[in-house]
């Protein structure tokens, strides 16, 4: 079943995929896949241990199912100084 997925990309991530948010339309049932779909697609640098996940603005994890709708956020490490 294809569902859209509102995703969001901040640092890295937004720099490889050249955009901050899209709505992607996918069969991915975990975040976990959705990530493994968008890694192949952007050539993501990260692997996914890497980074946190956020799932209509609550940390979860990367097995957490996927409804059509959601806003999904991967968060990469951020160093500053």
């Amino acid at each position: 079943m294809t569902r859209a997925i509102n995703v969001r990309y901040f640092a890295t991530l937004k720099d490889k995929a050249g955009l901050s948010s899209e709505t992607v339309s996918t069969s991915a049932e975990t975040a976990s896949d959705l990530y493994r779909e968008l890694k192949a697609r952007f050539a993501f640098p990260l692997e996914e241990e890497h980074l946190k996940v956020s799932i209509n603005r609550e940390y979860r994890p990367f097995s957490s199912s996927l409804n059509a709708g959601d806003e999904v956020v991967f968060i990469p490490p951020v160093s500053g100084g």
